[in-house]
């Protein structure tokens, strides 16, 4: 008899990710506030007589006391929102308003007190607190209201860019893997005895092709994962397998993505290699050209270019895309038949920018 499980208790902290009160510590998020304080006060300059008598006196005053609400309530809302956090969105939302709220009745006395050149030109206080505390109210639900639904886009554009990743990262694998146990299927048919390093190089390229994660590898790394792959493939070839690189050592670190640089040999030598009788060389190159990363495979083509099965279509289009989702039109591959050979070249930024 199986003794009771203790119950699962979830020590995880909240996430902000969609949270109704949004992140109003940004800049985009305090710009947009303070404009359309900005707006209201010009409107409301508008509203209270013809333009030839626009009054520039009270369009300042009524600037400095608005913009000095709305840029207080931001400090503290932002302040208070990863506590907000564990509240409900209701309880989240009204505490912001509230805040709002105290905010401009507590600003509203004490100029009217100290201060009445910025207070009102006639009424008593508390019509005037009156309605500053209305006006407030209006425009925080506006404000608010707006960059919580900019937050919802923003996370359902990083949503869907993921999800279309993993999917192109999925697409990759299995052609990746088929081609790679061919290779082994062949060496072992013939070369039984040298068999075991390559199940062991190719065990580490199954790691790298079926990771999960979705993170991204380096230029050092996906140079390792070609090298054990052309390992595995001079064992069938020999020496018709010629590999040539040209890595500049001081980009080993630099950031791209995983299983990027690996179809591209594999084409090279399913497609060139492979198809010539006296085999030849794969060249490998790697630098820094301006701000992006330069990334050339070269091989030379048979005499007469046969278009294999399963070629290299699929995984062009594949890197295509994966490179349009994670860094836009900063990035691209451009591959061509040449009189020397058929080129291969990605390039892709050294410092990522965010696809518009």
């Amino acid at each position: 008899m199986q003794s009771p499980r203790p119950p699962a208790t979830d020590n995880t902290e909240p996430r902000d990710d969609g949270f109704i009160i949004p992140d109003l510590c940004a800049a985009q998020a305090v710009f947009l506030a303070v404009l359309l304080a900005e707006l209201m006060v010009l409107l409301h300059v508008l509203a209270l007589g013809p333009l030839a008598e626009f009054d520039w006196r009270l369009l300042g005053t009524g600037s400095i006391f608005v913009q000095w609400n709305v840029l207080l309530c931001i400090a503290i809302i932002c302040r208070l929102r990863q506590g907000l956090l564990h509240f409900t969105p209701a309880a989240a939302a009204a505490v912001c308003l509230g805040v709002v709220l105290l905010v401009s009745t507590l600003s509203s006395v004490l100029v009217f007190r100290f201060y009445p050149l910025l207070g009102p030109q006639s009424g008593g206080l508390t019509d005037w607190a009156l309605r500053n505390a209305l006006l407030a109210l209006i425009l925080a639900a506006i404000v608010l209201r707006y960059a919580y639904l900019q937050q919802r886009v923003a996370l359902q554009q990083r949503s869907e860019l993921q999800l279309r990743l993993d999917a192109l990262r999925a697409r990759i694998r299995p052609h990746f893997l088929f081609n790679t146990l061919n290779s082994i299927a062949s060496l072992i048919a013939v070369q039984p005895d040298r068999a075991e390093q390559a199940i062991e190089d190719v065990a580490e390229l199954f790691r790298a092709a079926l990771s999960g994660d979705g993170r991204d590898s380096s230029l050092g790394e996906e140079c390792r994962l070609c090298e054990l792959y052309l390992e595995i493939e001079r064992l069938r070839l020999g020496d018709r397998l010629i590999v040539d690189w040209e890595i500049d050592k001081a980009l080993s670190d630099t950031t791209l993505p995983a299983l990027l640089l690996q179809p591209l040999v594999e084409n090279a030598v399913y497609h060139g290699i492979s198809q010539r009788p006296k085999g030849g060389t794969v060249r490998i190159r790697a630098w820094r050209e301006s701000s992006l990363l330069c990334v050339e495979v070269h091989n030379p083509v048979p005499q007469r270019v046969v278009d294999r099965p399963g070629g290299n279509r699929i995984a062009l289009d594949n890197i295509r895309q994966r490179l349009d989702a994670q860094y836009g039109a900063s990035a691209s591959l451009l591959v061509g038949l040449e009189p020397d050979g058929y080129r291969a070249r990605i390039s892709i930024p050294l410092e990522r920018e965010v696809p518009a």
